[in-house]
Formats: structure tokens, C-alpha cells, sequence
């Protein structure tokens, strides 16, 4: 009775601890996914990528081991499952790394050198699994668990992996010597305690073979589901400490994205992964190994996720994010959420003037904006042809000032459209001009009724508001626009000094992101002999742009296609022009942006698709953003 029980109690151990795994595979691939979309240009991110591809090979191998499976491919997957624990601890060297050099503490060539050759040693550890000399033959009967037999190159990689793990830690705790911030200390603590889960989830595959695993299956068994739990909160830490490099948006935008991110992946997988393997196990133990209630109980656990995140969202940003500025975020957002567009305007106007010309039978009607001094039409009803849009700047010579004064204009009875009176202005003030309510009238009516010119006006207030509203939010978004590049440097700087305060807050001007420069670069070489995207582009505001307007006496247009010119010459291969592979990112570069050919002819030419025409055109552009980002680093160190 008691042996019954205990066997119960492992086999429901193992079915949770099953069920965990997937989790964790599932919750790195996710988070996998989030530093391929967001921050990948990030060489911490990068190097974070890496490490959790390892993990999710480990447990999404570990996951698919179940009692269904043949020897032959519990095997192939056991194999599958130390490809990426052979990596891991190269990973992770890579990973401290990157942290030093984050933080201030550049390579001169020897940590860098040691990396690579750490990723030669699991190269090599590589071959020995795909040999089958690292481990041995199956032991499909083997306790606690199937496993493969453990040789003597299993201990030697037991002896690698501890040595790189240990090289890797006290990287990382030079690199949290070295965060001069508060936040930078706290996010590097995050990182360190994250970073112990990949080693936490890899101790179980470490030890099988060895006795203790075998003579004590409960304890191995509920020390799994325990690091399990473990390692996939720290998985999670770790994500949310690395989320902070390589990007510079504010703290709450980074928070709130990962979240919800974490919520719609995640958690929505494994609680319906969950959820249907406990449906099936109950199937089976009734004696029906499947039922109609497992694409039920999927459909329904995502459905109701996806619900209740969708709702939740808006509070938890407030609650949780937003912290001191919530007064602040909240108002904003409702802005955001209530913002009167062109295209609401449009069609705000548009019922406006419906509803004139069929109170007065109109054929025609029409509301102007008054813009710098010039009247423009911005919605007209009915017939266009009764409209002159040439003269409609003079009707504001007929403007005596009084408000509620309409007056013909040819076919039209114009109605001026002014601000609302605020308390600060005087009794006596004309109220600032809005624009013109203009409706086509028959050429023998004169003059309207009472309930007529009522209604009429009752309307023009409506368009007033509209006007006002649309002429109060382009006034914001000037100021939003004049303000930006100021903010951006500023969310830029505080980014980035967070992790190295000596080299970045120093420097007479932040130094842009990568992914930000290849953007700009893109938009320049698009427009290289003229356009809003070159005139405008931020590139201009670089101090090696400056520096050229000063050196050539040039204009900044010709400054920055200097620049461009220098940097695409620095791609240019040694030697004279070719079409062969090596010459490929010059010839794009310069037969793409700066002969201004199509796509259609520079593929042909360089005998390539299209779609790896903009395969390859991106690795130009970020070979052009590289040199450029160098050539500005420099400038600012000297």
C-alpha cells in the first residue's frame, strides 16, 4: 500500500517536473525572441542570445524525453541535450565579457583571444559528442532516470565547464566593481543572481551516472523541481537586467514591454502547456488517452489568457511602472488614446458640414484654416467648382472683427471662426481668427431666417472647437519636435552612464546607438543627392560633420556627403573595382545610393535576387553606420 503510494507520489514528481521543463524551455525561447527583436545590436544582448539558445536546446530536449519515446530517439535527443550544455560555458565567458567592456573595462586582446578559444575548446568537446567519445552508449533502465554513460572526456568537460564558470563569475563581479550607480549595481546584482540559472538547470545532467542520483531518486527527483522553480525565475531576472543594455528608453517602456511580452509568451504557454497535460494524464487515467477536452482546454486557456492580459495591461503599467510620474504618464496617455488626428478632424468637419447644407439645402460648403496669414480649405462638401480657391485669402478683408458677423462672398454666406474668450483677455479683444465657415447659397436668397442663422452658428462653434483643438495640438507637436533630439541625447546619456559614467557622461556629446546611426545612414544614402531625409538627418548634428563644415567651409548638406563619401571609400576593397564576391557591400553602396540605380538593375548587374540584394544592402548600410560611429568616437576621445 505504502510502495503503491510513494510510486504514485515520484511518477506525479516527474509528470510536474516534466511540465516545468517545458516551462523553461519555453520561457527562453520567448525571451530568446525578445533579444533577437529589440536590443540585438547590444553585444551584452548578443552574448545573452547565446545563452539562452543553449538553454532553451537543453530543456526543450530534456521536455520531449517522455515514456513514449523510443530508445532510439530518448538517445538522439539525450545527444541534443548536451549540445547545448557543451556551449554553455563559452556562453558565458562571452557574456562577462561583454559586461567588462560595457562597463569601461575594454579588452587589449588577451580576454578577447581567451574567448574564442574557449568557444574552440566546446568546438572540440563538439566533435567528441557527434564521435560519440564525450559519452557512452544509453542506459535506457538506468535510475533515476535513461541516461547516456559517462567516459572519461565527460569528466574532463566536468573539470572545463567548472573552471570557465568560475572564470566567468569573477567577470562579473569585476564588472559590478566597476558601476559607479546605484541602478547599475542593482541591475548587475540581478544579472549575477539570473546568471547562476543556466548552471542550476545543467547540475541535474551533470550527475546522472553517478550513484548518489541513483540510490536517491526522491530526493534527485524533488532537488530537480526545486532548481527547476529556481531557474525559471532567475531565467526571467537575468532577461530583465540584460533588457537594459543597448537600448535607451526610459525604464518604465523597457519594464512594461518585457512584461507584457513575458505575459503573452510565457506564461500563456505554459499555463495552457500545463493545463493540457494535466487533462490528458487525467484522460489516461480513466482509460481514454485522449478526449475532446484537450483542443478545448488549449483554446479556451489561451483565449482567457489573452483576455484578461489585454484588460490587465493598462493597470499594472499604472501600478507598477509608472511610479512617481503616474499623475504625469496617465494624462499623457489619455492625450495619446484621445488625440484629435487630421484624419478625425477630416471627418469631424466633414459631418459638420453635412449637417449645414442639409439644414439650408446647400449645394456646396467648405471650412478654411487660417495658417501663417493664408486661408486653406482643409474640408469641402458638395460641389469643389463653386469654390475659388485663388481668392479666398482676400474674404478676410471683409472681417470687421465681430464675431457673430456673417457676410456674402459671391455664392456664399462666410461665417468667421474665432478662438474661444479666455479670462485673460480684455472685454474689448478680438479673439485670435480660427479660419472660415463658407455655404453656397441660391443667387436669389439674400438672407436667412432667425432659426436658420441659429443653427448655422450653433454649427460654426462646433467647427471653431475643432479648429482650435487642431491649432493647440500643432503647437505641441512643435514643441514635442524641438525638444526631441534634446531628450533623446538625455535618455541616451542616462542609458549608458548607468554602466560607464567615466567614458560616456564625459564626452562633450553622446555618442548615438548603432542601431540608431545605421537608421540615419539608411535615410541619407536613400536621399544622398537631396531630400528631406538628408537635409534633416540627424547625422548632420555628429561633431564629425561639424568638424568637416569647418575644415571645407562647406555647407552641412555637403558636410554629411563627404562623410558618406569617406565612409562607403572605407568598404571599397584594395584594389581596383570588381564584381566579384568581396566587392559586393562597395558595389551596392555605390551603384544603389550613389549612381542612383534601381533595385531591379543592381541585382541583375551583381547577379543576385532582390531579396538578397536587401539582405546584403543591410549588412552595407551597417558597415557604413560602423565607420561612422569609429570615426566619431575618436573625435570625441581626442
Amino acid at each position: 500500500m505504502v510502495t503503491g503510494w510513494l510510486v504514485t507520489l515520484l511518477a506525479g514528481i516527474k509528470t510536474f517536473n516534466q511540465i516545468l521543463t517545458a516551462g523553461i524551455a519555453i520561457t527562453a525561447f520567448s525571451l530568446f525572441l525578445y533579444s533577437l527583436s529589440f536590443n540585438l545590436r547590444d553585444r551584452v544582448a548578443r552574448s545573452f542570445a547565446i545563452i539562452l539558445l543553449c538553454v532553451v536546446v537543453i530543456f526543450t530536449a530534456e521536455a520531449l524525453q517522455d515514456n513514449s519515446a523510443s530508445i532510439r530517439t530518448l538517445e538522439v535527443l539525450m545527444r541534443i541535450q548536451w549540445f547545448g550544455l557543451v556551449f554553455l560555458p563559452s556562453a558565458y565567458l562571452h557574456l562577462s565579457d561583454a559586461l567588462l567592456v560595457t562597463a569601461g573595462k575594454p579588452s587589449r586582446g588577451r580576454r578577447r583571444i581567451a574567448v574564442r578559444m574557449v568557444y574552440i575548446v566546446s568546438c572540440g568537446f563538439l566533435i567528441l559528442l557527434a564521435t560519440g567519445n564525450l559519452l557512452g552508449d544509453i542506459i535506457p533502465n538506468g535510475e533515476p532516470a535513461p541516461y547516456l554513460q559517462r567516459t572519461l572526456w565527460t569528466e574532463a568537460f566536468t573539470v572545463f565547464y567548472t573552471i570557465a564558470m568560475l572564470w566567468a563569475g569573477i567577470n562579473f563581479y569585476r564588472a559590478y566593481s566597476l558601476m559607479l550607480t546605484r541602478s547599475g549595481q542593482r541591475r548587475m546584482i540581478y544579472l549575477m543572481a539570473g546568471a547562476t540559472a543556466p548552471a542550476l538547470g545543467s547540475f541535474p545532467y551533470l550527475i546522472f551516472g553517478y550513484n548518489f542520483a541513483a540510490q536517491h531518486q526522491y530526493i534527485f527527483w524533488m532537488t530537480a523541481v526545486l532548481i527547476n522553480i529556481i531557474v525559471a525565475v532567475l531565467v526571467v531576472v537575468m532577461a530583465y537586467a540584460v533588457a537594459f543594455f543597448g537600448v535607451s528608453w526610459p525604464d518604465r517602456v523597457i519594464k512594461s514591454r518585457l512584461f507584457k511580452w513575458i505575459m503573452r509568451g510565457p506564461v500563456t504557454a505554459s499555463a495552457t502547456l500545463a493545463f493540457m497535460t494535466v487533462v490528458r494524464r487525467g484522460g489516461e487515467f480513466f482509460g481514454t488517452p485522449y478526449s475532446a477536452f484537450v483542443p478545448f482546454t488549449v483554446v479556451a486557456m489561451i483565449l482567457l489568457m489573452e483576455h484578461a492580459i489585454t484588460f490587465a495591461a493598462p493597470l499594472w503599467e499604472r501600478w507598477l511602472f509608472f511610479g512617481r510620474d503616474r499623475k504625469e504618464l496617465v494624462l499623457l496617455q489619455n492625450i495619446e488614446e484621445r488625440l484629435l488626428t487630421q484624419d478625425d478632424l477630416h471627418q469631424f468637419l466633414e459631418a459638420v458640414l453635412a449637417a449645414v447644407r442639409d439644414h439650408l439645402q446647400s449645394p456646396s460648403a467648405f471650412v478654411a484654416a487660417l495658417d501663417d496669414k493664408t486661408l486653406s480649405p482643409i474640408v469641402v462638401a458638395g460641389n469643389r467648382a463653386l469654390l475659388d480657391n485663388e481668392g479666398l485669402t482676400e474674404v478676410l478683408n471683409h472681417i470687421n472683427g465681430d464675431p457673430r458677423h456673417e457676410f456674402q462672398w459671391g455664392n456664399f454666406w462666410i461665417l468667421p471662426l474665432f478662438r474661444r474668450r479666455t479670462a485673460s483677455m480684455d472685454r474689448d479683444e478680438i479673439p485670435p481668427l480660427l479660419g472660415l465657415l463658407g455655404v453656397a447659397h441660391a443667387e436669389h436668397i439674400t438672407a436667412m431666417e432667425n432659426d436658420q442663422r441659429e443653427a448655422l452658428w450653433l454649427l460654426a462653434d462646433r467647427a471653431a472647437l475643432a479648429l482650435e483643438d487642431r491649432q493647440l495640438q500643432q503647437g505641441v507637436f512643435r514643441s514635442l519636435a524641438d525638444i526631441q533630439p534634446q531628450v533623446e541625447m538625455i535618455q541616451h546619456m542616462r542609458a549608458v552612464g548607468r554602466y560607464d559614467t567615466k567614458a560616456n557622461l564625459l564626452a562633450t556629446q553622446a555618442t548615438p546607438q548603432e542601431a540608431d546611426l545605421a537608421n540615419w545612414v539608411k535615410d541619407a544614402l536613400t536621399h544622398y543627392w537631396g531630400g528631406p531625409k538628408f537635409t534633416n538627418n540627424p547625422l548632420i548634428k555628429l561633431q564629425v560633420v561639424q568638424d568637416l563644415i569647418n575644415e571645407q567651409d562647406a555647407n552641412p548638406a555637403n558636410a554629411l556627403r563627404l562623410l558618406l563619401r569617406r565612409a562607403v571609400d572605407q568598404v571599397k576593397p584594395n584594389g581596383e573595382r570588381k564584381f566579384t564576391t568581396e566587392w559586393i557591400l562597395y558595389n551596392i553602396l555605390e551603384m544603389k545610393f550613389i549612381e542612383g540605380r534601381k533595385v531591379r538593375d543592381v541585382a541583375s548587374r551583381l547577379a543576385m535576387s532582390e531579396a538578397d540584394l536587401y539582405r546584403k544592402q543591410r549588412i552595407a548600410i551597417e558597415a557604413v553606420a560602423k565607420t561612422i560611429l569609429e570615426m566619431e568616437s575618436e573625435l570625441q576621445e581626442q
